[in-house]
């Protein structure tokens, strides 16, 4: 099960030193013309004390099957406070358009229609996004992803967009997708950058032997890459309503953090 409709990113887990940001709908276009919406959103002050990260640093949110919600476009927000110039992308707009959707939304059918061929199409729309006047992130730039999102951010790792990381929260390791999508434990061997993958420990749908699965072969191949399991937490912990998981999803923000700044390359002045 992904986050009710009324989820909420966690707030960041640090004090913010003036840490602001400025957020606005926009429509990307990708190479084979699909047109998209996403939602963007722009440092406006320096961010947070610690685990601050190099200027012009930008990263990819891909949702979990209900799309496009506010959830992701609040998580957008809470990126750029932290000094992250970030776009949440809609991967469904070939087969669902680009209105906005209401709750009753059946994400299921589109997740299944969508191809990886398409979706990296759509983040390489963003990262051009991200890189362009509109937006200023020159630097470092990454992905991250929740469920379906999860395991499509960790595939983007094999793809040419020139990231420095991938993120995946709670993304299937192994195994068929809805989508027909590879699983990252059978490519492990093409990944381009390093990898953060963040599970649930009481979630049913990826047992550790999958997980354990997925390290295995990314160690096999030689990629840098963390796994990191919290025990008792379900799947899509990571939401403010949670309150008896907010210890993990503080950790899991300052993981996060720490792995962008760390690939992200040196601080500028």
């Amino acid at each position: 099960m992904c986050f009710d409709h009324d989820a909420r990113p966690p707030d960041l887990p640090f004090p913010m030193a003036g840490g602001a940001a400025d957020g606005r709908a926009v429509h990307l276009e990708a190479e084979d013309g699909n047109r998209f919406r996403a939602y963007a959103a722009v440092p406006t002050g320096p961010g947070g004390d610690d685990l601050a990260t190099p200027a012009g640093t930008g990263i990819v949110v891909v949702p979990d099957i209900r799309g496009l919600v506010p959830y992701y476009e609040e998580l957008a927000l809470r990126f750029a406070e932290a000094g992250i110039h970030a776009v949440a992308v809609d991967l469904y707009a070939r087969t669902a358009g680009t209105d906005e959707r209401g709750p009753d939304f059946d994400g299921r059918e589109h997740a299944g229609r969508t191809t990886q061929a398409g979706i990296a199409a759509d983040v390489a729309a963003a990262t051009r996004f991200l890189r362009s006047e509109a937006t200023g992130a020159q630097g470092a730039l990454f992905t991250v992803g929740f469920c379906f999102g999860g395991r499509a951010s960790l595939l983007q790792g094999i793809e040419s967009h020139g990231l420095a990381g991938v993120i995946g929260f709670y993304g299937w390791p192994v195994g068929a997708s809805r989508n027909g999508s590879s699983a990252p434990a059978d490519v492990a061997n093409r990944f381009r950058c390093p990898v953060l993958a963040l599970y649930g420990g009481a979630d049913e749908g990826i047992p550790s032997h999958a997980i354990e699965a997925f390290d295995t072969e990314l160690t096999r191949a030689g990629v840098e890459h963390e796994s990191v399991v919290y025990p008792g937490a379900p799947h899509s912990f990571f939401d403010r309503k949670q309150e008896e998981h907010a210890e993990a999803s503080a950790d899991a923000w300052r993981r996060m953090l720490s792995f962008v700044a760390r690939h992200a390359g040196p601080r500028r002045a």
